[in-house]
């Protein structure tokens, strides 16, 4: 109530006072004569206006803001505002703002010391176009207005003091009242920073959201690829053990017990548990042993693996898919079977993992459906994006050799050269 009282006497008492000065330089100073009678009343009028001036410029802010006050009435506004955001990002969410406020004509802005101007043409409210043409009018009327940024940077957040301020001199508002127009800007400003930094969190909550959601679903990927590797040599291997089992016990014993060994390193790991080249390659003797009960004297093998290399990290059963195919496309078909090579090899910084065979080679008779080749592609750019790589060519003089590609990455700091 007494900003509002405050405000009304000293515009009234502003233009009062102005008015009285002018009379009596004009006429005492100059004419050094008395006023003439009316002139009291043409001040009065003048108070008068200047009054419902002030009135008028209560009434809009208070539609404009609810609390009416002294720091609402005035016709320059500040706001700090505190942003969660680094010095660049909140910068360039600030001039956005404010260029987009209705009337924004011109605005500079300079990165590098994180400030920004405007200027806004001013809308006035109450002003129809007949008085508008009138330049003392317009300037009665306030003129255009102003906007000035600065973003202070912090550690994990930054502030940034803005104001909203007519053109004119600081000394003009004992005259001049904006009508709430720089009210309006600051809380225009205020809503549309915090729109955009609400839509910041929205999308960083999105995007959050959506990189759980994909790692799920790799992770879900992978499971699936990696269970059509499994279930048919399994099937197989039984199928052999029980026929076994009649003809000779021993052997049954022995293929069972390799069974055993190959899903002892075969159960399901936790996520965070990774597989080695030395994991996979115990498991894939124990597959190999028992495809050598199988396939007897047809089935030779030689690894050259070094001991260093075994504890870097390996995707599971892709050695043993590797090998798998080597076996049922190139040598299964082959009367005389052959060989299977395993050879690891350090690179700068990957490892190259060949499985390498003497078999039937590229031929129409021995390719097969290709799943597995197409789950070892699949699960490695899933796992590694572009930094592995898979290759398959043919072998010297017969058969393929397959190599994997992946970066040497030591399983709990096990590194021994």
């Amino acid at each position: 109530m007494w900003s509002r009282l405050v405000l009304v006497l000293r515009t009234s008492a502003a233009w009062g006072g102005l008015g009285l000065l002018i009379v009596l330089f004009i006429f005492e100073g100059l004419f050094r004569s008395s006023p003439p009678n009316i002139v009291p009343f043409l001040l009065m009028l003048g108070t008068f206006f200047a009054a419902m001036t002030a009135f008028s410029h209560i009434h809009r802010v208070r539609l404009i803001d609810q609390p009416v006050n002294s720091t609402t009435l005035a016709n320059r506004h500040r706001r700090q505002i505190e942003l969660p955001l680094d010095a660049n990002a909140a910068f360039a969410l600030i001039e956005a703002s404010i260029r987009e406020l209705p009337g924004a004509e011109r605005v500079d802005s300079a990165a590098d010391s994180l400030q920004v101007r405007a200027k806004i043409n001013r809308i006035a409210p109450f002003q129809d176009e007949f008085w508008r043409k009138w330049p003392v009018t317009q300037w009665l009327t306030g003129g255009d207005n102003q906007i000035y940024a600065t973003v202070s940077p912090g550690v994990d957040a930054c502030s940034v003091m803005m104001i909203c301020e007519p053109t004119r001199a600081g000394w003009t508002d004992w005259f001049l009242l904006d009508s709430g127009v720089n009210l309006e800007n600051a809380l225009a400003l205020g809503r549309a920073i915090s729109r955009r930094v609400a839509e910041l969190r929205k999308n960083e909550k999105a995007a959050a959201q959506q990189t759980v959601t994909e790692k799920e679903l790799t992770v879900a990927k992978l499971n699936l690829l990696h269970a059509q590797v499994e279930p048919h040599f399994l099937y197989n291997t039984l199928a052999s053990a029980q026929i076994l089992t009649r003809s000779d016990p021993a052997s049954a014993d022995h293929m069972l017990g390799n069974l055993i060994t190959y899903l002892r390193h075969s159960l399901p790991k936790t996520e965070d548990t990774p597989s080695t080249i030395g994991v996979e390659l115990e498991r894939t003797r124990a597959y190999l042993d028992i495809m050598k009960i199988r396939m007897g004297s047809r089935l030779q093998v030689q690894i050259e693996v070094p001991d260093y290399l075994k504890p870097v990290l390996f995707p599971s059963m892709m050695l043993q898919t590797l090998v798998e195919n080597a076996i049922k496309h190139g040598l299964e078909p082959q009367t005389g079977g052959g060989t299977i090579w395993i050879l690891a090899r350090a690179h700068e910084n990957n490892v190259a993992l060949t499985v390498a065979d003497d078999g039937r080679g590229f031929s129409v008779e021995g390719a097969g459906t290709g799943i597995g080749l197409r789950n070892v592609r699949e699960r490695l750019r899933l796992a590694y994006g572009n930094t592995a790589s898979f290759g398959i060519v043919a072998n010297f003089p017969n058969g393929v050799a397959a190599t994997i590609n992946v970066p040497t990455t030591f399983i709990q700091g096990e590194h021994h050269a």
